[in-house]
C-alpha cells in the first residue's frame, strides 16, 4: 500500500467541504459503477477474476518467447504499449542482462525510427506481440504490416504465424478476423476495459512476462489495491485522499499543472503513462490540470529555475521509492581533483535521497507544493499496487470534475482530418 503526504504551504488554505459533501456519492458511484462511462469500470476488480488458467497461459506463452526468439516487437501505440514499457523499464532499467530486448513501434508515425527499428529487426530472430482492439488504428497497423513482411521475407508464411501473437477483441475487428484466418495466438482485450486501464489485461502482462517480470506478484499488488483503495472515506483512501487535493489545488489554489516526478530515470515512461491517464480522462469540456512530467535530478538542471522562481502555475507529485533496486558507492580519489571525496564510501542513492530533500524544501518553500505518493520499492507486486492506486484516483479526480473518465471524444477529431487528407475511404466528404 502506497504511502500520500502532502507538503507546502498552498495544501493550508484548502477547503475540503466539497469533498466532504460529494465525496462518499464519488465513491459509491464508482462502487457500484452507475456513473458516467460505467461500461468501462472492469478494471476494479479485473485482476480478481483472472483465473490462474487465464494467467498461466501467458506466462507459458512469455517462456515461449524468451526461449525461442532473441526480441519481442511490441507493437501498439497509447494504453496498448504505455503501460506495459512503464512497468519494464521501472523495473528491469535499460540494460537488462538476461540477454532478451523488448523494443517498441507503431508508436509513431516517425518514418526514420521506424526504419531504424526494421534494420534492428532485420538482424534479430524477434517475434511480434500485436496489440490493437480493432487493428485498423493507423500507427501499429502500418508498424504490424512492416514487421509481418520483413517475417515472412526472413523466414516464410507458416514460421511468421507461429510468432505472430495477437492481442485484440474477443470476437471482432480486423485483427481479430486476421488472426482467425492466420492462426495467430491470442490475447483477449476486454470489453469494459479502457486502454489507458488495460496494463492489468494481457495487453500490459504479456509483454511484462516477456521480460522476465513476475506477473503473479504483480497481479497481487493489483488485487491488494482493490481492498487497500476501495474506503469511501476519502480521508482513510490514499488513492481518493490525492485526488482531492490535486482537484482542490486546480480548483480553489487555481494551478494549472500538475508535474509528476521521479527521482530514477528508468521511471520516466511511468510518467508518461500518467499523463494520458490523467489527460485523457479529465481532459473534456474546457476543465482539468495539464499533466507534465519531470526527472529529477536531470530536469532540475533545465526546468529547475522555472519550477522555483517562475510563474506559480504547477504543484509536483513525487513518486519516491525508498529502496533502490541497484546501487553503486562513490570511491575515494588520493588526488581529490575533483572536490568528491566528502562524498567517498557514500552510496549514490544516499545522495539522490539527500536531493529529493533538499529540493522538496525549496520548491514547496517557494510556491510549488507537492503530493509525495510513497512505496517500498519499485518492484513487481509495488509497481501492481501503484498502478491500481492511481486508476482509483482518475476515476474520482474525474467524477469531480463533472466529465466521463472513460471516453476521449475529441482524440478522434485530427484522426478524421487525417483520414481525409490521406484519402481514405468514406472520409472524402467530412
Amino acid at each position: 500500500m502506497v504511502t500520500y503526504t502532502r507538503h507546502g504551504k498552498a495544501f493550508d488554505s484548502l477547503d475540503f467541504i466539497e469533498i466532504e459533501e460529494r465525496g462518499q456519492d464519488i465513491a459509491k458511484m464508482i462502487e457500484e459503477r452507475t456513473g458516467a462511462g460505467n461500461d468501462f469500470l472492469g478494471w476494479l476488480d479485473y485482476a480478481s477474476r483472472l483465473t490462474e488458467r487465464d494467467i498461466e497461459d501467458i506466462a507459458k506463452t512469455a517462456d515461449y518467447i524468451r526461449h525461442n526468439y532473441d526480441a519481442l516487437a511490441v507493437v501498439g501505440i497509447g494504453g496498448s504499449y504505455l503501460g506495459a514499457r512503464a512497468a519494464i523499464e521501472a523495473i528491469k532499467g535499460f540494460f537488462p542482462d538476461d540477454g532478451f530486448e523488448i523494443i517498441y513501434v507503431g508508436n509513431t508515425l516517425s518514418s526514420t525510427y521506424t526504419n531504424q527499428v526494421i534494420n534492428h529487426l532485420s538482424r534479430k530472430k524477434f517475434a511480434i506481440n500485436v496489440i490493437s482492439k480493432s487493428g485498423t488504428t493507423t500507427e501499429p497497423a502500418v508498424a504490424f504490416r512492416l514487421l509481418k513482411e520483413l517475417l515472412i521475407e526472413k523466414y516464410g508464411k507458416e514460421y511468421a504465424r507461429k510468432a505472430i501473437f495477437a492481442t485484440t477483441d474477443r470476437a471482432k475487428g480486423a485483427l481479430k478476423s486476421e488472426a482467425v484466418k492466420e492462426g495467430y495466438k491470442t490475447f483477449v482485450i476486454p470489453d469494459d476495459v479502457g486502454g489507458r486501464f488495460s496494463v492489468i489485461t494481457p495487453v500490459g502482462l504479456l509483454p511484462i512476462a516477456c521480460a522476465g517480470i513476475d506477473i503473479r506478484a504483480f497481479i497481487k499488488g493489483v488485487r491488494d489495491g482493490e481492498k487497500d483503495y476501495s474506503d469511501h472515506d476519502y480521508k482513510k483512501n490514499p488513492a481518493y485522499n490525492y485526488a482531492a487535493n490535486r482537484y482542490l489545488l486546480h480548483k480553489q489554489a487555481k494551478f494549472s499543472t500538475e508535474m509528476f516526478v521521479s527521482y530514477e530515470i528508468q521511471e520516466k515512461m511511468i510518467e508518461e503513462w500518467l499523463k494520458q491517464l490523467f489527460d485523457e480522462s479529465e481532459g473534456k469540456d474546457g476543465k482539468a490540470l495539464l499533466c507534465a512530467s519531470g526527472v529529477f535530478t536531470t530536469d532540475l538542471h533545465s526546468m529547475g529555475q522555472f519550477i522555483q522562481d517562475g510563474s506559480p502555475v504547477l504543484f509536483e507529485t513525487i513518486i519516491k521509492e525508498t529502496q533502490p533496486i541497484l546501487d553503486v558507492t562513490v570511491p575515494s580519489d588520493v588526488d581529490n581533483l575533483d572536490n568528491l571525496n566528502y562524498l567517498a564510501g557514500r552510496k549514490l542513492s544516499y545522495i539522490n535521497d539527500k536531493a529529493y530533500i533538499a529540493t522538496l524544501d525549496a520548491h514547496t518553500s517557494s510556491h510549488s507544493p507537492a503530493n509525495v505518493i510513497e512505496i517500498e520499492k519499485m518492484d513487481a507486486y509495488n509497481l501492481g499496487n501503484l498502478f491500481y492506486f492511481f486508476f482509483r484516483a482518475t476515476a474520482y479526480s474525474a467524477y469531480l470534475l463533472g466529465v466521463n473518465p472513460f471516453n476521449q471524444p475529441g482524440v478522434e477529431i485530427y484522426k478524421s482530418n487525417m483520414f481525409k487528407l490521406l484519402g481514405k475511404p468514406g472520409y472524402e466528404n467530412k
